[in-house]
Order: C-alpha cells, then sequence, then structure tokens
C-alpha cells in the first residue's frame, strides 16, 4: 500500500467522521447557543440548566438517527470491503 493511498483512506474516513458527527455537534451548539442566551436574559447561572438538556438532546439525536448512522457506517463499511483488493498487495 503506497502512502497516496494511505492519505485517501484517512480523508475518506475523516469525512466520514464529520459527517456522522455533524448533527450531533449542530445541535448541541445550537441548543448551548439558546440556554446560554436565556440564562444571561435571567441572570441564572445554575451548571444543570445547560447539563441536562444538552445531554437529553444528544440521546434524542442519537435514538432518532440511529438508523441514518448505522446505515452510513454499513455503506461505508461496504465500500471497504470491496475495494479491499486494491490495498492489499
Amino acid at each position: 500500500m503506497t502512502p497516496d493511498m494511505v492519505a485517501e483512506l484517512l480523508r475518506q474516513l475523516m469525512k466520514e467522521a464529520m459527517i456522522l458527527a455533524a448533527p450531533i455537534l449542530i445541535a448541541a451548539a445550537l441548543l448551548s447557543f439558546v440556554l446560554s442566551l436565556l440564562q444571561t436574559l435571567t441572570s441564572l447561572q445554575e451548571q444543570s440548566l445547560t447539563t441536562v438538556p444538552r445531554l437529553l438532546l444528544v440521546a434524542l439525536v442519537l435514538l432518532a438517527g440511529m438508523p441514518w448512522f448505522l446505515g452510513r457506517m454499513a455503506s461505508y463499511t461496504r465500500l471497504l470491503f470491496t475495494d479491499l483488493h486494491r490495498y492489499i498487495r
């Protein structure tokens, strides 16, 4: 396997990881922004007001998106296994 092949495999892996992580990270960031704005406007500085909703949102996004996440990972794994002959020489 040449260094170019390794770089291409890593590029594809990082692309898939970013695509899979994006919905969770975007949802958590948007909720954090809204909660921070709410805390600033109401002068509440309780840490559990931000942590608990963020954990619940991430869990809900993971549960709701699980079929998509698993399908995406399965298709990527299938692609790797079908192209395996290119990398083993």
